[in-house]
């Protein structure tokens, strides 16, 4: 009689998964909460104490490590020595193990820290070729099927079923990797918080949803998600529209993660990762309708995030503007009912954003790991420089105009006027060039108002080119050897500039 040992946290279909077993002819082993849950249904079972002959003991941390459960386990029955060892020592094989480990990131600590039942999960897994191992209640039905209709598992899906329980245990170490940075890491002894990266950062990823395609239709693409982690892709509402690709998820994270950063009612643009449009205004409406205007030929096949219920009159005034996505944390009735006529148009609600841990990019053998790049609002840091002083008018331009810029591929320039961005210089080689863009695509419209720059200007040719555009306030990092060269520019066009003290390189 083949046997079974069932000890789960996700008791999710374990009384139907071992009354079918039973009904199968099999012999069932538990402990704990699942045990009782199975005797409850009146199904036969042995508790993990009568067979080892030793209860639970140290507070119920070790239940399972002994012999005669993992010799069970590991045996392999091909083995002329194992065979000896198993009948001298009355060891009885175990054929098949479900288990699965308590979420640790729900409540991390000490003694949510699973020692036993990864033990199991991975001697099972390890000996795969003679026994099954079972750690995700979805796989209970196609696991049956297989029983019922051959007596045993094939190859295949042992295998399978092995390399998935692996993965539930990397994941659950992973999880309590990351607690230990987060509690015992060196910033916390420094009080430098966020400043020291750990020795080592263990992922643990798992699809979440395959996507239409990649950057381009002939690669697949996919998100996942870090196992245990939430996410606010996996808790939104799409309304309506063909199914995400690779650069949706993308623009579309931008875009939301920009948004986020303006109190007022605010709508951003982006196309290809860069903000095309940014606008702060009394109402969400009017905040579209100004985000639109700074570059309505780029926005063309953009994403449209919105931080404010999306009304009816912003839904009718996005029009016949081809857009990929419109994302908002809520939307009135007839809102959606006219986005809805839009068929290729995805319409998400979602919530905010949470923090990113870090920043990660692949390079050949590993990955380039950053923290992530947080812009300050105005502060003691940043200072005039000029003998002009901004207006209190300038100073929400600039301070509007630097939250942009940090989120425009370098070198960034942005120009803006009475919190609306007219021109947006990205991804260009050299400052000169971005600025000359930003001045194209504004084509006089923030005469009067701030230009940003995400690093120092190098020469004062930026500074030179922003005059020439009517700006009458910058603001910029600083740092560079020339610094007196642009600041004497600066009070020579009559422009108050400030400097932050920081750079927002975004590559």
């Amino acid at each position: 009689m083949p046997t079974a040992l069932l000890s789960v946290y996700d008791k999710s279909g374990i009384v139907e998964f071992a009354d079918s077993l039973h009904g199968l002819g099999w012999s069932l082993v538990s402990s704990g909460g699942t045990a009782r849950a199975i005797a409850d249904a009146g199904i036969p079972v042995t508790d993990v104490a009568e067979l080892t002959g030793l209860p639970a003991i140290l507070g119920h941390r070790v239940v399972t490590l002994h012999p005669k459960i993992h010799g069970g386990i590991l045996a392999d029955p091909t083995d002329a020595d194992h065979v000896a060892d198993m009948a001298r020592h009355d060891i009885e094989p175990i054929d098949l193990v479900v288990v699965n480990l308590y979420p640790f990131s729900s409540d991390p600590g000490i003694e949510l820290i699973d020692i036993g039942g990864p033990a199991m999960v991975r001697a099972a897994a390890k000996n795969h070729a003679h026994v099954g191992v079972l750690v995700d209640p979805a796989d209970y039905g196609c696991v049956l099927d297989e029983l019922r209709d051959g007596g045993t598992l094939t190859e295949a899906t042992k295998t399978r079923l092995a390399r998935t329980a692996f993965a539930h245990t990397a994941a659950y170490d992973a999880a309590i990797v990351t607690w230990f940075d987060e509690t015992t890491s060196p910033e916390a002894d420094t009080g430098s918080a966020g400043e020291v990266l750990p020795s080592s950062i263990h992922l643990a990823l798992e699809l979440a949803q395959p996507l239409r395609y990649g950057e381009n239709p002939h690669q697949q693409g996919a998100r996942y998600r870090q196992a245990g982690a939430t996410s606010w892709w996996d808790s939104m509402t799409q309304h309506g529209g063909k199914e995400l690709s690779y650069l949706n998820v993308f623009d579309t994270e931008a875009a939301w993660r920009l948004v986020q950063r303006f109190d007022a009612p605010a709508v951003v643009v982006v196309k290809h990762a860069n903000p095309c449009g940014v606008a702060v205004a009394d109402d969400i409406t009017e905040a579209y309708v100004r985000a639109n205007a700074c570059d309505p030929v780029s926005a063309f096949g953009g994403i449209i995030a919105a931080n404010r219920t999306v009304t009816a009159a912003m839904a009718s005034a996005i029009g016949d503007v081809f857009t990929e996505v419109v994302i908002a944390p809520d939307y009135e009735p007839e809102a959606l009912e006219i986005l809805a006529g839009r068929k290729n148009l995805r319409v998400m609600s979602a919530s905010a954003p949470s923090p990113l841990p870090f920043d990660a990019r692949p390079v050949d053998g590993g990955f380039l790991v950053q923290q992530p790049d947080l812009v300050a609002a105005r502060d003691d840091e940043w200072r005039v420089v000029t003998a002009t002083q901004p207006t209190d008018a300038q100073w929400a331009d600039l301070e509007f105009a630097w939250q942009v810029c940090a989120a425009v591929s370098s070198n960034a320039i942005v120009y803006a006027k009475d919190l609306q961005a007219f021109g947006i210089g990205a991804g260009q080689q050299n400052r000169l060039d971005s600025a000359r863009i930003a001045a194209e695509r504004s084509a006089g419209r923030a005469e009067g108002g701030a230009c940003a720059s995400d690093a120092f200007f190098p020469f004062r040719d930026g500074l030179d080119a922003a005059a020439a555009a009517g700006i009458t306030g910058v603001i910029q990092p600083g740092g560079s050897v020339r610094d007196d060269e642009v600041i004497a520019a600066a009070d020579e066009h009559g422009i108050a500039m400030v400097f932050t003290g920081r750079r927002h390189f975004r590559h």
